[in-house]
C-alpha cells in the first residue's frame, strides 16, 4: 500500500476533484478525506408529525406497575 498527500478544495456543489501523477496506473483506490478544521454537527431538522402512526402506546400505559417490577423479580 502506498500513500500520497494531495491538497484539494470542496467546491460549492460539495465535490472534490483530484489529479494524481500521470505515471500512476489506472486502478481502484481508496480516498480518505481529513478535514483541517472540525465540522460542526448539524441537528436533523424536525418535521411536525414525522413519526405519526409509528409509535404505539399500550392502553394500560398509566396503570400502576406491580411490586415485582420494582423489586427486580421475574414475572
Amino acid at each position: 500500500m502506498q500513500a500520497i498527500e494531495l491538497h484539494a478544495r470542496i467546491d460549492e456543489k460539495h465535490r472534490i476533484q483530484l489529479k494524481v501523477p500521470e505515471d500512476w496506473p489506472v486502478q481502484e483506490v481508496k480516498v480518505i478525506v481529513l478535514m483541517e478544521s472540525p465540522v460542526t454537527a448539524r441537528a436533523n431538522k424536525r418535521v411536525f408529525g414525522q413519526f405519526r402512526g409509528k409509535v404505539h402506546m399500550a392502553d394500560d400505559f398509566d396503570a400502576e406497575l406491580p411490586d415485582a417490577f420494582w423489586l427486580g423479580e421475574a414475572p
